[in-house]
């Protein structure tokens, strides 16, 4: 049986999750980086290896139980995503002249009238949120194109911001539907997509049911030539009104009159635009074209197809307002949405949190090395250097389930523990951990050790991408907006 589930689900999954963030009882989401060594083959305790593509050309991540506890493995830290950092977004499409953009229809996809061809745009495309019918112009206003002048290439930028249809001299006709702010410009922009937000003065304004294009589909023959006006609209709703040019015995051109309401079907009967001095026209067809529920503008993010929701994040630094969670000493190949993960055992609420374990050492040890392999006598436990706060003597490391990265020969991952002596494998610095407990430079120790601030494998990882290394910096600021298509 023929059957499809509608963009309106789409739309709802989007609603969904971007409510989950500033509900009475919201989802906690938050942004974390890893990944700091490099991409490459692995070798496993067991003597088999794992491919995981290269620096330049990343493995894609697998939607699997192991990516996930992989995420956690090498995590570096994590940035909370507030519900001001989110954004519904449609496909950025940007008015550039000499292009010839899409006109809104209602229809698009359903069979023309007489024939089992389907309606679609001049672009080709028979859905109405696949075609290119608005435009962010570089005011960073966006507009809908109501009437593209018979498929012609737009020429004339549209310009203002008025609640009525903008024709301009290349006879386009737009719908103005909001602005993006500064913010909104620095936030939710990205090069393919856009934030979408409504203008109230316009969506208040709108009517619903209201006719604004009536497209000639067939220009008919044997009328009288002449404009003819006050021919109604027939259909469910009431005042709509047209007036139809004939020159040559052919319709040239209708324009919506009156004032129009309430209608979701409409017709231009050849009989009425005969009754009003047509003569004898004959074999004209027009396809009235019905607006959005609500009329255009009162809905944007229904209108646009904002069925994407933007998350934008920054990283600054090493986040020093924010306990200085992040290191800048490393670099990160990885990305990572995480869903309502825990901290200590309980909900994770704070700004940013660490994901790397660390331990403080005495005073007499070396330096060691970010990215080297690190050993501790005795209980054979095995990490990856992060970072080594030499002012500090804490030394941040990971465990992974690799040779070199987190297990021991035998496959075994071991927790450092104790003040059993530290040696790196490239710098062949040396260190015993404090057994104090402390807190130094916002780091919490227990007997020298601090476990991560992240529950390892809390929470649901929502999305994961690998990337080509970011190198990180003091002084340095990574923005990522994360484009979620529902």
């Amino acid at each position: 049986m023929p059957a499809i589930i509608t963009s309106k689900f789409r739309r709802n999954n989007a609603q969904q999750f971007e409510e989950s963030f500033g509900e009475a009882s919201p989802n906690i989401y938050y942004l974390g980086i890893g990944k700091p060594t490099s991409f490459g083959t692995k070798n496993r305790a067991d003597g088999r290896t794992d491919n995981i593509g290269t620096d330049s050309a990343p493995v894609t991540p697998a939607d699997s139980v192991q990516d996930e506890y992989d995420t956690f493995d090498d995590l570096l830290a994590a940035k909370r995503i507030q519900s001001s950092d989110v954004s519904f977004a449609a496909p950025r499409i940007n008015w550039v002249t000499n292009t010839t953009y899409d006109i809104y229809r209602h229809d698009y996809g359903n069979r023309i009238t007489g024939t089992t061809n389907v309606q679609a745009a001049n672009s080709g495309a028979t859905n109405l949120y696949d075609s290119n019918f608005y435009v962010l112009t570089s005011s960073f206003n966006v507009y809908k194109c109501l009437d593209n002048n018979n498929n012609s290439a737009s020429t004339s930028e549209p310009t203002g911001t008025g609640q009525n249809p903008i024709t301009t001299a290349d006879s386009y006709i737009w719908k103005y539907m909001f602005t993006m702010s500064a913010s909104a410009q620095a936030n939710f922009l990205s090069t393919d997509f856009m934030g979408v937000s409504s203008n109230s003065t316009i969506s208040n304004n709108a009517t619903d049911g209201d006719l604004n294009v009536i497209k000639i589909k067939a220009p008919g023959t044997g009328g009288s030539n002449g404009t003819f006006t006050g021919i109604p609209v027939r259909g469910d709703g009431t005042g709509g009104t047209c007036s139809v040019t004939i020159s040559s015995g052919s319709v040239t051109a209708v324009s919506a009159t009156g004032t129009p309401t309430g209608y979701s079907f409409a017709y231009v009967r050849v009989a009425d635009i005969n009754a009003a001095g047509g003569g004898a026209l004959t074999g004209a067809e027009l396809d009235v074209i019905i607006e959005p529920k609500g009329g255009h503008g009162f809905d944007p993010f229904e209108e646009l197809g904002a069925f994407f929701v933007i998350l934008n994040t920054s990283f600054e630094g090493a986040e020093t307002a924010n306990s200085g969670d992040f290191t800048t000493a490393n670099d990160f190949r990885r990305v990572a949405l995480i869903r309502d993960p825990k901290a200590s055992g309980s909900a994770a609420t704070t700004s940013t949190l660490r994901a790397t374990k660390a331990v403080r050492l005495n005073s007499g040890a070396g330096t060691f090395t970010s990215d080297e392999k690190i050993t501790q006598t005795n209980t054979g436990a095995v990490g990856k250097v992060v970072q080594y706060d030499s002012a500090n003597r804490i030394l941040f490391y990971t465990q992974t389930r690799y040779n070199d990265e987190g297990v021991d020969a035998n496959g075994n991952q071991t927790a450092f523990s104790g003040t059993n002596l530290i040696t790196g494998a490239t710098s062949s610095a040396t260190g015993t951990p404090t057994g104090n407990t402390e807190t130094v430079n916002n780091v919490s120790l227990v007997g020298g050790y601090s476990s991560s601030e992240l529950d390892a494998d809390s929470g649901d990882v929502m999305y994961i991408e690998n990337r080509a290394p970011v190198t990180r910096s003091v002084d340095q600021t990574e923005n990522v907006k994360l484009i979620i298509e529902f």
